[in-house]
């Protein structure tokens, strides 16, 4: 990589391509350098420590009393800046998903790691949104599982994807990929307040609104639903895609078309979002629209999927409406969009501690003791750091904060048990009690994005943070650390153009909060 010309610090290049601003003088200079990440297989340590310092210098500061939890922040921050690739046109940036099996960019992984961070590196979401909403499908493509409107699942530029024996140049079988945008977008824009932002992309938001009605919703039943049309493309496509994923109690695999339980949650969460930005336009008619939409919708899933004897959600409705009733995570990340009923809210949290899904590490894809349960299943045992860190944040929203606490720190410590307090893709689902430690997946992608974005989600989720950047507002929503956190630090959390810096305390089981200082126009409302 070059040295900055023009009197440019390199560290200043370095930001600008990380979504930092660039001082003025030498802005010209500094966008005739090279991309940051050149395609060459050596830096200098020199620049590769300016970058990193760079990266470091754009994040908000996190202090807490318990030097673990500190060292596990620190691991996945760095891990987080480890796996920024050069993006495929001029400046773009993105996060790949995992190393060694996943070097690339993945539309669901990229969005909800940025969603994870969001609160503490924004950066990550405004280049996520824009190289995705770059190569939004315009198109019908059958080969690609291609519809106008949808978000890309995979991109590959390798020799099988030049040679076209790969589809995914991208791919777009990914149900999920486009709500989660969508919910990206809104909360961006709920701890930015940026107005440009939220314009440049709106056209790229009517287009995934449209694809969620006219192509995810296939058979027009109100539910969004996947089913591949290209017959070497993913058989399942949400985010448990492995073919032996979806399942009824009886372990039976379930055909397409699937309607899963957690993705009727992305659209209801993406709906209301659009429905909030929608009135920041001024667009009331269509806002009017989508919170009709969503209300609707929240009453046929409450009708589709509850099963009463199990007293919890099935995974899935199959293509004959069908209720595939294995006792997964799913409805874990249901909780998290706000589409359960707050009245089975507790029946669900019961479900996610209890002995079948919970393993004492965190919450398994598949609960123990059901037909098709492998603690080292890919999707049918194991546990996954991303998935965990959703249902607690799932159980927050719901005011179920000590259970939100027990996720939290159990994930914690298992952190405590890998190499340099890395957090991994996922680890096996064996019970807590048979092993002194989580047992290490074989394969498992370690960095990987969502997993070290797990950490501060679950910081979020514990301090309460509660954004309205338009507003110029801040809720702390009932902070409450565990008990082995008693004081956290927040410095230079940003919203909207503002900054702000907190202390949280804990004592005998009660968690204060005390603005220490602001720097620009936002109230901060404490609700103990």
């Amino acid at each position: 990589m070059p040295e900055a010309r023009g009197g440019v610090a390199l560290a200043e290049v370095v930001d600008e391509a990380l979504g930092e601003p660039v001082a003025e003088a030498g802005a010209a200079e500094a966008a005739a350098v090279l991309p940051l990440f050149t395609p060459v297989p050596r830096v200098r340590d020199d620049e590769a420590g300016a970058a990193y310092r760079a990266w470091w210098r754009g994040a908000t500061e996190v202090e807490s009393d318990n030097e673990l939890f500190n060292l596990t922040l620190q691991r996945s921050t760095t891990d987080l800046r480890l796996l920024v690739n050069d993006g495929p046109g001029r400046r773009e940036w993105y996060l790949a998903a995992g190393i060694p099996w996943f070097v690339t960019l993945f539309g669901r992984d990229s969005i909800i790691t940025a969603l994870q961070v969001l609160a503490f590196r924004p950066q990550i979401a405004y280049a996520t949104l824009d190289v995705l909403a770059a190569r939004q499908a315009t198109a019908l493509d059958p080969e690609r599982d291609a519809e106008p409107g949808k978000i890309l699942h995979e991109l590959r530029t390798g020799e099988l994807a030049a040679i076209g024996e790969l589809p995914h140049t991208p791919y777009y079988g990914s149900v999920d990929s486009t709500p989660l945008w969508l919910i990206l977008l809104g909360a961006t824009f709920d701890w930015t307040g940026d107005r440009a932002l939220l314009d440049r992309l709106w056209p790229h938001a009517l287009a995934a609104l449209e694809w969620i009605d006219r192509w995810g919703d296939r058979d027009g039943d109100g539910f969004v639903e996947y089913e591949r049309r290209n017959p070497t493309g993913l058989l399942n496509q949400g985010w448990k895609d492995s073919s032996d994923a979806v399942r009824d109690r009886h372990g039976r695999l379930v055909p397409t078309p699937i309607a899963l339980v957690e993705v009727q949650g992305y659209v209801y969460d993406a709906k209301r979002r659009m429905a909030h930005l929608a009135e920041v336009r001024g667009e009331t008619e269509l806002a009017a629209r989508l919170e009709r939409e969503a209300a609707a919708l929240r009453e046929r899933f409450e009708a589709a999927f509850w099963v009463p004897d199990l007293r919890y959600y099935a995974m899935a409705l199959d293509g004959e409406k069908r209720q595939a009733d294995a006792i997964t995570s799913n409805p874990g990340q249901a909780l998290w969009t706000g589409i359960v009923s707050p009245e089975r809210a507790r029946s669900v949290a019961d479900r996610l501690l209890g002995p079948g899904l919970y393993s004492g590490w965190g919450v398994r894809t598949y609960a123990a003791g059901q037909p098709g349960y492998n603690p080292i299943g890919y999707h049918t045992g194991t546990v996954w750091p991303h998935d965990t860190s959703l249902i607690a944040a799932g159980l927050k929203r719901y005011g179920l904060e000590d259970e939100a606490n027990e996720l939290i720190s159990r994930v914690f410590e298992a952190a405590q048990s890998f190499p340099a307090y890395r957090l991994p893709e996922l680890f096996c689902g064996f019970e807590r009690d048979s092993a002194t430690s989580p047992v290490p997946y074989p394969v498992a992608c370690s960095p990987q994005a969502w997993a070290a974005g797990a950490p501060f989600l679950f910081l979020e989720t514990m301090l309460g943070l509660r954004p309205h950047a338009e507003r110029g507002e801040l809720e702390l929503l009932h902070p409450h650390l565990p008990s082995w956190l008693r004081s956290v630090r927040v410095r230079n959390l940003r919203v909207g153009t503002a900054l702000v810096d907190l202390l949280f305390h804990s004592w005998r089981g009660t968690t204060s909060a005390e603005v220490l200082r602001k720097e620009g126009d936002v109230a901060v409302t404490i609700r103990l």
